[in-house]
């Protein structure tokens, strides 16, 4: 890219909305630097659909990106890049694999799953209980965490000895302020977990969806089934993307719902449900702000004359595009549960659309109607200003978040 670069991404996520605004007041795609790499920001919803469509759009850095194998070896989050999964793959790669993975998550096998998340959410508020009126609870650690963490684990067969190896790793790939030999040590620590998984599960196979794929690995013949590699990337896509995504969602509809008391009392009093507040989450504060990276496959000229050239790298910037008032008008900054359009991009569009979205969004439903039923007088216990965002320019989720689930009698 030869234009210059007017916007630097913060690493450290420090001041999101703020970034939002910024980007779309350069204009639908602007140039901005990634941890020191080139890419154009496209914050423009319907510019970021059209292109999220465009088979001239590719996710597949080694066959469309000329720069990859240096990037690879310097850049922190070479990982997003790097692992050959549906999350790379491009054409008839993609379609393939996202062929051999539906079936694990399968609208029948969601379904399953609602009596044993129903259960494990209703543990977790059992253990809530415990904690004495007045206390103040981190309920990211406490619910926002382990949640996720069991259901992807009992999808999965994720032995529980091996559950929080998996958690400090999956942090790591989010974390954007890492350096690239700490990001390389913790790819590699994550390839060796998962094969590691792989091992067990061939060797004892279960009802679960590492399994599945092993299976399909195994069985499928004539070159359309998995590589070894891509059987352990596509575990990784869906420990990765069935955990950290889902622990933000949590943690941020909660944080809602805390700090817009006008907005709980909708969902109370019926005027609302709490599937409104899911999906007003997902939009209002999507749990992936930025994600890298997909690569132009031709040169690409966008309506304002600006051209994204062959092998360029575009970064999605869900965010911004989320909150762009030329999509849901002058309020589109409000969180508002009652609003009609609750359209978004967090879960992606086209045919990387995410096929976990189902599953997501029973986990957090779930999780919100117990914990708000169990604890009604709960409130947040640290001025909202001062939590924390989580140090990376890929999730969207706090620190930690401290509340009173009961007050002191």
């Amino acid at each position: 890219m030869s234009q210059p670069l007017p916007f630097v991404i913060d690493p450290a996520g420090a001041d999101r909305h703020a970034e939002y605004r910024a980007l779309r007041a350069l204009g639908p795609a602007t140039p901005v630097d990634v941890l020191g790499l080139r890419a154009w920001a496209v914050s423009d919803p319907a510019l970021l659909k059209s292109l999220l469509m465009s088979p001239d759009v590719s996710k597949n850095g080694r066959a469309h990106y000329p720069a990859f194998a240096r990037t690879i070896r310097t850049w922190p989050l070479a990982l997003w890049i790097e692992v050959q999964s549906m999350l790379t793959a491009y054409g008839a790669d993609h379609r393939r694999l996202r062929r051999m993975v539906a079936p694990a998550l399968s609208a029948r096998r969601v379904a399953e799953l609602k009596p044993t998340i129903r259960s494990l959410v209703t543990e977790l508020i059992d253990d809530l209980a415990t904690v004495p009126p007045g206390h103040v609870v981190d309920l990211r650690e406490r619910l926002a965490y382990p949640l996720p963490i069991a259901v992807i684990g009992h999808l999965m067969g994720v032995p529980e000895e091996q559950r929080d190896d998996f958690r400090q790793i999956v942090d790591n790939v989010f974390d954007s302020t890492l350096t690239p030999e700490q990001a390389q040590a913790n790819a590699a620590r994550l390839f060796e977990v998962t094969d590691q998984l792989i091992a067990i599960k061939r060797g004892d196979p279960g009802d679960d969806m590492t399994s599945l794929l092993i299976a399909a690995r195994d069985e499928e013949s004539g070159g359309d089934g998995f590589t070894d590699v891509e059987l352990r990337d596509t575990m990784i896509l869906m420990i990765n993307a069935g955990y950290e995504t889902t622990v933000n969602v949590i943690d941020q509809a909660v944080f809602a719902m805390l700090t817009s008391p006008e907005q709980l009392d909708l969902v109370r009093t019926g005027r609302a449900a709490w599937e409104d507040v899911v999906e007003e989450t997902l939009r209002a504060e999507p749990a992936i702000k930025y994600l890298p990276l997909r690569f132009a496959v031709t040169d690409l000229e966008l309506p304002d004359g600006q051209i994204i050239a062959a092998g360029d790298p575009i970064l999605a910037a869900y965010g911004a595009a989320n909150r762009d008032p030329d999509w849901h008008g002058p309020d589109a900054d409000t969180f508002d549960v009652t609003r009609k359009v609750k359209d978004h991009l967090a879960f992606g569009h086209g045919v990387h659309f995410c096929l976990g979205a189902p599953l997501a969004r029973l986990e957090v439903a779930e999780a919100l109607r117990q914990l708000f039923e169990r604890f009604p007088a709960m409130s947040l216990a640290a001025p909202a200003a001062t939590l924390r965002p989580m140090p990376t320019l890929i999730s969207n989720g706090h620190q930690e978040l401290p509340v009173r689930l009961r007050p002191l009698a």
